[in-house]
C-alpha cells in the first residue's frame, strides 16, 4: 500500500479521500489556491503546499506545478478527485511518467472513454444499447439540419471531449440550429478545451440512471447497482438515490451486464460510472465517468462497500475483494448536494460568508462537506459546498429522515438549495417517481413549489473571542501556528461580497452606464461591439461563473460606448463589462 498520496482536488472531494487514507494511516497532501488558504482540507492533510493563483487554469488544472508539488513532497501516488484533472489523460500519463501511482483509470482507457463519438462506437460494438448519432464530430450546421431531417428534431449537440451536460446545447428547429451550434461549440471549447461537438437523437422527458462499476488489472471487474440522477436542472444533477425508484431487479441486471461488458471492453481500472438514458421501451447508453462520483455515498451506503478504499486497493495492484454475487442493495440512500445557489432565481450561484454552520447529525445521516463556520465562498469554483447523504430501509423511511435532516441543516450568511430540497421532497410528483430530467426546467413552478418557504439569506452569527490558529505560509508551503491569547479575525459580512447575479440575464447597469460583473467569472462571448444600439433586455456578453453561463442584459436602451472585456478574460465582481449612454 501507499505511503503518502497527494490529492489534487480541493473541498469535500478531498476531505473524502484524506479520511480514506488515514483509515490505512497513509499521509496526504494536499494542494490549495489563494481562495483555499484557509480551506478545511488543507487543515486537514498531513502537508499542504500551494499551486496558484485563485483561478483554476493555474492552480487546480496547473500540471506542470502539481507534478513538481508531488515531486517535492515525495509522495508515491496522486489521487484526482473528481472535476478538474480527474478524467485528463495527459495529466494520469504525467503523473505515471514521473514515478508516482495514478490512483484511476489507465490514460489510455480514459482518452477512449473520455472521447464520446469513440466511445459511443465502443460501446455498440460491446453490444451496450446506444443512441441513434453522428458517428464523427460535425464540422457546420448543415450537418444538424441533415441529422434532423434523418431522425427528426430534437436533436442534442453534446461535446465530444467531455460531459456533465457542458457543452449540450438542444436543437429544436431547423433555425435553431445555427445558434445552438456556436453555443454549443464555445462551452465545449471553454471547459474541454476542445471544440468538437457530435450529434445525438434528443430522447425527450428520459430518466437518468448510471451504474456504479470497479475494476482491477487482473481482469476483475463488477457493478454495484444503480444509482437515479434524474433530479436536474439544466443538466447538473440535484438529488441521487440508490437504489432507483423504478428499476426491478432484471432491469438492473441487464444494465449492471451493459455496464461491465462497455468498460471490459475499454480495459477499464479503477472505479468508474457508465450513464444510461432509460425510458419506457428501453435503456440507451449516455457516457462513462472515468473517475469517482461526486453521489458516489449512495452507493457505499446501500452496498457496505467504501468505493475509495477500493479505488486506494485497486491502484496498489490488489485483486478485488468483491464478487458479484457477493454485492446487494439493501435499504435506501438519497443525496442532497448542497448547493450556493438561489432556486428563486434559476438557481444562479451565490456567494458569501457562512456566519453559522451546523450540520445535521443522527442515524442514518452522513454529511460530507467541506466548509464550516466563518468559511467565505466566493465565485471561483464549483458552488457546492458539501452534501448530505441520508438512509433508511426503504425510500419512504429515507424521505422521513431526509425530512428531519434537512430541516436540521443550519447555514447562515448566505443562500442555499435546502430551502428547495426541503420542498421537494414534499412534493407527490418527486415521492411517486413522476419526473424525469427536465422536470426542475420545465415542468415546476419554483415559486409555487416553495411558497412561502423562507429562502432568503439568514443573519451571520456571533463571532468567536476565542484563542484561534493561524496558518502561515513558507516557500509555498503551508504551516500551522497556535497563537494563545488573540481573538478571531472579522468575518466579512455578506454585503461586502460579490451578491448573486439576481436572475437568468444577471449584471445591471450602474447609474453612470456602466454594465459590472455580479461575481468573479470567464467572458465566454460578446454580443455587442462600440456604436451598437441596445434595448432593455439585450444580451451584452454570457459571464461563465461556478461551472454556469449567464447572461448579461442591458438593463435601459442606448447605445454602446466601450466594450472593455474580451472573450476569454478573467473578470471580478464590480468590473467594468459595456458602457452604455
Amino acid at each position: 500500500m501507499f505511503e503518502k498520496v497527494l490529492i489534487a482536488n480541493r473541498g469535500e472531494i478531498a476531505i473524502r479521500v484524506i479520511r480514506a487514507c488515514r483509515d490505512r494511516q497513509i499521509a496526504t497532501v494536499a494542494i490549495y489556491s489563494d481562495a483555499d488558504r484557509d480551506a478545511r482540507h488543507v487543515e486537514l492533510a498531513d502537508a499542504a503546499f500551494h499551486v496558484g493563483p485563485a483561478r483554476a487554469a493555474e492552480s487546480y488544472l496547473a500540471i506542470d506545478r502539481i507534478i513538481a508539488v508531488a515531486e517535492e513532497a515525495g509522495v508515491d501516488a496522486v489521487h484526482p478527485g473528481y472535476g478538474f484533472l480527474a478524467e485528463n489523460p495527459t495529466f494520469a500519463r504525467s503523473v505515471i511518467d514521473a514515478g508516482m501511482t495514478w490512483i484511476g483509470p489507465p490514460p489510455a482507457a480514459m482518452r477512449q472513454l473520455g472521447d464520446k463519438t469513440a466511445a459511443r462506437t465502443l460501446m455498440a460494438d460491446a453490444g451496450v444499447p446506444v443512441i441513434p448519432g453522428s458517428e464523427e464530430p460535425i464540422a457546420d450546421v448543415d450537418a444538424v439540419h441533415a441529422f434532423g431531417e434523418t431522425h427528426g428534431y430534437p436533436v442534442a449537440i453534446k461535446a465530444a471531449g467531455g460531459g456533465g451536460g457542458r457543452g449540450m446545447k438542444i436543437v429544436g428547429t431547423p433555425e435553431d440550429a445555427g445558434e445552438k451550434l456556436e453555443a454549443a461549440i464555445r462551452e465545449a471549447t471553454a471547459y474541454f478545451d476542445d471544440p468538437r461537438v457530435y450529434l445525438e437523437r434528443f430522447i425527450e422527458n428520459p430518466r437518468h440512471v448510471e451504474i456504479q462499476v470497479i475494476a482491477d488489472a487482473h481482469g476483475g471487474a463488477v457493478h454495484l447497482g444503480e444509482r437515479d440522477c434524474t433530479l436536474q436542472r439544466r443538466h447538473q444533477k440535484l438529488i441521487e438515490e440508490a437504489p432507483s425508484p423504478v428499476v426491478d431487479p432484471e432491469l438492473r441486471a441487464a444494465m449492471g451486464e451493459a455496464a461491465i461488458a462497455g468498460v471490459t471492453a475499454a480495459g477499464y481500472e479503477s472505479a468508474g460510472t457508465v450513464e444510461f438514458l432509460l425510458t419506457d421501451e428501453t435503456f440507451y447508453f449516455m457516457e462513462v465517468n472515468t473517475r469517482i462520483q461526486v453521489e458516489h455515498p449512495v452507493t457505499e451506503l446501500v452496498c457496505g462497500v467504501d468505493l475509495v478504499d477500493l479505488q486506494l486497493e485497486v491502484a496498489a495492484g490488489a485483486p478485488l475483494r468483491l464478487s458479484q454475487d457477493s454485492i446487494e442493495m439493501d435499504g435506501h440512500a438519497i443525496e442532497f448536494r448542497i448547493n450556493m445557489e438561489d432556486a428563486r432565481a434559476a438557481f444562479q450561484p451565490t456567494t458569501g460568508v457562512i456566519g453559522r454552520y451546523d450540520p445535521p447529525r443522527g442515524v442514518g445521516v452522513r454529511v460530507d462537506d467541506g466548509v464550516t463556520t466563518g468559511t467565505a465562498v466566493g465565485g471561483e469554483y464549483d458552488s457546492m459546498v458539501g452534501k448530505l447523504i441520508v438512509t433508511g430501509t426503504d425510500r419512504r423511511h429515507c424521505l422521513a429522515r431526509a425530512e428531519r435532516a434537512l430541516s436540521e441543516y443550519t447555514i447562515e450568511g448566505v443562500q442555499t438549495i435546502i430551502p428547495f430540497h426541503r420542498a421537494i421532497i414534499a412534493d407527490e410528483r418527486f415521492r411517486t417517481g413522476a419526473y424525469h430530467t427536465r422536470f426542475v426546467d420545465e415542468a415546476l413552478d419554483i415559486d409555487e413549489l416553495l411558497g412561502d418557504a423562507d429562502s432568503t439569506v439568514q443573519g451571520v452569527g456571533e463571532q468567536d473571542s476565542d484563542p484561534v490558529s493561524y496558518t502561515v505560509e513558507v516557500d509555498g508551503r503551508r504551516f500551522g501556528v497556535d497563537v494563545h491569547g488573540a481573538t478571531q479575525p472579522q468575518h466579512r459580512q455578506p454585503s461586502e461580497t460579490a451578491p448573486s447575479l439576481g436572475g437568468a440575464t444577471g449584471g445591471p447597469a450602474r447609474g453612470d452606464g456602466a454594465v459590472t460583473a455580479e461575481m468573479q467569472g470567464t467572458i465566454l462571448a460578446l454580443s455587442v461591439t462600440e456604436g451598437d444600439a441596445v434595448r432593455s433586455g439585450d444580451v451584452l456578453c454570457v459571464l461563465e461563473a461556478m461551472k454556469m453561463e449567464n447572461e448579461v442584459t442591458a438593463s435601459t436602451d442606448g447605445t454602446v460606448t466601450a466594450v472593455v472585456v474580451d472573450v476569454g478574460d478573467q473578470v471580478d465582481a464590480g468590473d467594468p463589462l459595456v458602457q452604455i449612454e
